[in-house]
């Protein structure tokens, strides 16, 4: 799950991570009070799930009255566009006023896990305010890692040497390891799977400020941090995973054109491995779980057929601990009185399977049946050309 940056920045301050002083506003008219209460010059911040905001015409710098509402109007309601958000955009609906930072310096500050040694990570680099994947492959050497044990936890030693390496005097370097220290505790404490400042800023007078955060949770820790899930903002999310959410279904929508259903997310992997490698293009990844019923099945199937972009569906399902006639019953049930339009590939193999493909055949619906994958997939991705 993630939260906009004025929330990241509350739970910084709830941790003693610096930030600027600023407050949210979704009108001018609030923008305009929270401007002449923490004083001018003033940025506003475009309040979105994507990086890029600046480029895009999301962050301005106000340094009036007449400035600051100019910019909240502009800001506000806006359709901001940038390479996080696709052609597609996102509207802004909020934003965050801050007092503007006379900066000398600009650095990145980030605590994630590192899957492949299972353990949290701090990576720091000199060269903050830019994109870290950029940093990383042009300058890989202005970027450095100190991994924590989950065990042992973290030192003064893992702070000391990220500070050592970004060039910190003395009372930085103290500054420097109480953010470290603070970080890391609200990266475990809140269950979060990235903590992330970019830019920590070093201001004129020697300050260290968070100019910017971003924060992501475990989904599945969510049921353990009630005061995070308050923070959804589900008007930044994608509808149709929304819908899959309240159905328990691991949806995320893809640009293809091949609405997929898959049991296991394994099988689902591969299932779309399986469609680029004959030149087709999945329109999503679901996995309707390991021990689905006929009621998830229906609810899967209509969130496939609402995506408007879906030209053929393909249903792969290997019946392991669930049945197969129970899949093909839960697709029946969805497509009856409906006026389907695209075809559908039905691949049921395992548990049940021939009463799952006989159900499919006496519902006199218009399924195409493939018990061998390959050809199931090279029907499904001539079918999509076609529908294309």
């Amino acid at each position: 799950m993630k939260i906009h940056e004025y929330q990241a920045k509350l739970l910084f301050r709830e941790f003693g991570v610096p930030v600027p002083e600023g407050e949210m506003a979704e009108t001018a008219q609030k923008a305009v009070e929270i401007a002449e209460r923490i004083g001018y010059p003033c940025v506003v911040k475009a309040q979105v799930h994507a990086g890029g905001r600046g480029k895009a015409g999301g962050i301005r710098l106000a340094k009036s009255r007449e400035e600051i509402e100019q910019a909240a109007r502009g800001i506000i309601g806006m359709k901001l566009v940038s390479p996080q958000t696709g052609p597609q955009g996102k509207q802004v609906r909020k934003v965050l006023i801050e007092k503007a930072q006379d900066i000398v310096r600009e650095l990145y500050l980030a605590v994630i896990i590192d899957r492949e040694k299972e353990m949290p990570v701090l990576i720091a680099s000199s060269q903050g305010g830019m994109e870290i994947e950029e940093v990383s492959a042009a300058h890989p050497e202005l970027i450095f890692k100190q991994h924590i044990h989950p065990v042992i936890g973290l030192w003064d030693c893992h702070s000391r040497s990220l500070g050592f390496k970004l060039d910190f005097h003395k009372e930085q370097h103290k500054a420097f390891s109480g953010i470290i220290s603070r970080l890391y505790d609200l990266f475990s404490k809140k269950d979060c799977s990235l903590v992330e400042i970019n830019p920590l800023i070093v201001t004129r007078d020697g300050s260290l400020l968070a100019l910017d955060g971003k924060i992501n949770f475990d989904d599945n820790a969510l049921f353990r941090q009630p005061d995070i899930l308050e923070m959804r903002d589900i008007l930044e999310e994608e509808p149709l995973e929304v819908e899959a959410s309240r159905y328990s279904l691991n949806y995320i929508k893809l640009d293809g054109n091949i609405g997929c259903m898959v049991n296991g997310a394994g099988l689902a992997m591969a299932t779309m491995d399986i469609i680029k490698y004959y030149g087709g293009n999945p329109a999503n990844f679901l996995d309707v779980g390991g021990a689905t019923s006929v009621e998830r099945v229906k609810e899967a199937f209509k969130i496939l057929l609402s995506d408007p972009h879906v030209r053929v569906v393909f249903v792969n399902i290997f019946g392991g601990i669930v049945r197969t006639d129970l899949v093909a019953t839960g697709i029946v049930n969805a497509v009856q009185g409906m006026d389907l339009k695209i075809p559908v590939v039905v691949r049921l193999i395992g548990t049940n399977e021939a009463e799952g493909r006989k159900i499919l055949l006496e519902s006199a619906l218009n399924f195409i049946s493939e018990s061998d994958l390959a050809e199931a997939v090279r029907r499904a991705v001539a079918l999509a050309a076609q529908g294309a």
